[in-house]
This record gives structure tokens, sequence and C-alpha cells, in this order.
């Protein structure tokens, strides 16, 4: 069964592109995917001061990981952000459009003043679940 968007006239429109919640019925895997940098296969950041090229190499580990996982991007159902500089938010949504084309997952973004390379400027984990 596919995951299932959920937005509430409750509260109010998501800002970005992410659901207030996300509904999937549990019957596969859970895939939990650490947090991710832009670190290209040779362990060094891609696209430095660029966070637009960062989130696309952000993206592309994140599928990498739930693709080694034995899944997509759709079976995604959880992202956690964490930005150097909230001021890239439209930037990022807008590369997260391109990758997460299906219901988005249920999603949180902070600011963080330091991460575990000084080049970051996002860093995203995610949660999956594979249906069998």
């Amino acid at each position: 069964m596919p995951k299932t968007q959920i937005v509430s006239d409750r509260i109010g429109k998501p800002s970005g592109h992410f659901a207030h919640a996300t509904v999937v019925e549990a019957s596969g895997r859970i895939v939990f995917i650490s947090g991710m940098l832009a670190k290209g296969p040779d362990g060094k950041i891609m696209g430095v001061g660029d966070i637009e090229q960062q989130t696309i190499q952000v993206c592309e580990n994140v599928k990498a990981a739930v693709e080694a996982a034995g899944g997509t991007l759709d079976d995604i159902c959880r992202v956690d952000v964490f930005v150097r500089n909230m001021e890239h938010f439209d930037t990022i949504h807008k590369v997260r459009r391109q990758y997460f084309t299906g219901a988005p997952p249920a999603s949180t973004m902070v600011e963080t003043p330091k991460m575990t390379s000084p080049d970051a400027l996002i860093e995203m984990s995610a949660i999956a679940v594979i249906q069998s």
C-alpha cells in the first residue's frame, strides 16, 4: 500500500514540500537512513558554498541509501533536515520537489550553527517503509 499524505484543514497549509503527516500500512521493512551530507563518493563535500548543489547531492545520497535497501524515494515517509541558513528554505524545497514527486514525506527542518563539516550547508536523515 502506498503512503498517504495527510493534510488537515485545522493546521496551516505546509509552507514547503512536505505533508503534515504521512500514513503507511507497515507490512514491510522500516529503513532508518542516517544524516546525509553533500558528500560525493570520494567523501568530499560537493558544491561548497552552493545550497542548491548540496541539496541535490544530499537527495542523491538519500536516494542511493534507500535504493540500496531495496526501495525508492517514494518509500520515504519522513525526512529531518538540518540547515546552516533558513533563508535557503525555498531553494531546498525547489530541489526536494524534483526528488519527492509523489506524496511528499512528513518533514522537520531546523537551522543549526554547526555540522560535522564546516563546508556542509545541509544534512538530511530519512525513514522509509519498503513494502514486502
